[in-house]
């Protein structure tokens, strides 16, 4: 009895549902259910692909193409070769030249009279300071560029002021200072100057000179030659003791006088031991140039 109340209240799920489903529901419930699930390939074609582009619609060209920026390139560099080619040309001499000097500059390790050497010497240095004035015309077209052109004859400069540098010594017993230098080479115009690292690396080439020079001097009878050169290299070495220098070619120059003096200095204890200079003999020509010390 309790189950026959229970099945009179509730009514049929399906009765309950009836309201609610749509007659459209069962008009395509078949369909529904027959049809597969869609895809991708059962829509029209227009919807799955866009349309191709317009060709009227692609933008225009750059107005500064890539071809005009190189050929300004082109040109630049082509004016740069033809510049470096006229001072190449001007540097070949200047390499014959200083080889000249060079030349006359041996002689002073040989038993000759220093006035005549250092007199053939000095003219060559004319000829070198002309050869610097050809190369400040080349660089007046281009203002503002020494330094781009400047590796084209730093070593040559560098040499040239080692040669100077020691045949001013061998005049005056002093160093040849900067400003000097720059006069006697005609390199005094603030376009095209002496750089301050070729005089430096100029003046250690200059120290390579004064070992052999000393060993010769005193084969020569003149003993009191090492005295005044090592005098002369230790100042300057304490000089460039001052420098902040990088660890660049001038530093290894630089770390290369040392042995020039260590050298020099053994000379000089060779000859202070053996007793060859006198002490008279050696405050006599303290002050006397190597020129004098030759000729006396």
């Amino acid at each position: 009895m309790r189950a026959a109340f229970r099945t009179a209240l509730s009514p049929p799920i399906s009765r309950l549902l009836q309201p609610l489903l749509s007659p459209l529901h069962f008009r395509f419930s078949p369909l529904l259910q027959s049809s597969p699930s869609p895809s991708c390939s059962s829509f029209p074609r227009h919807f799955s692909t866009f349309p191709p582009p317009d060709p009227f619609l692609v933008p225009p060209p750059s107005p500064f193409p890539m071809e005009k920026q190189f050929e300004e390139f082109k040109l630049q560099l082509e004016e740069s070769g033809g510049v470096r080619e006229k001072i190449r040309g001007v540097v070949v001499e200047v390499e014959a030249a200083n080889r000249m000097l060079s030349s006359c500059l041996l002689l002073v390790h040989q038993s000759l009279p220093l006035s005549g050497v250092l007199e053939k010497a000095n003219g060559h240095i004319g000829k070198i300071k002309s050869l610097f004035a050809q190369l400040a015309v080349i660089l007046k077209d281009c203002p503002s560029e020494f330094y781009r052109y400047h590796g084209e004859w730093r070593s040559e400069t560098q040499t040239v002021v080692s040669m100077v540098a020691l045949l001013h010594w061998l005049e005056t017993g002093a160093l040849l200072m900067h400003a000097e230098a720059e006069k006697k080479l005609g390199l005094e115009s603030s376009d095209f100057s002496l750089d301050v690292e070729d005089y430096l690396t100029g003046l250690c080439f200059m120290s390579n000179e004064f070992p052999r020079y000393v060993v010769n001097r005193v084969t020569a009878g003149d003993y009191d030659c090492p005295r005044k050169v090592l005098s002369f290299l230790t100042d300057l070495h304490t000089a460039f003791r001052m420098l902040n220098l990088r660890n660049d070619f001038l530093r290894k120059k630089f770390d290369g006088m040392k042995y020039d003096l260590r050298r020099v200095e053994e000379v000089y204890y060779d000859v202070k031991i053996r007793g060859l200079a006198s002490d008279d003999s050696a405050q006599g020509q303290a002050n006397a140039t190597p020129d004098q010390v030759t000729e006396s």
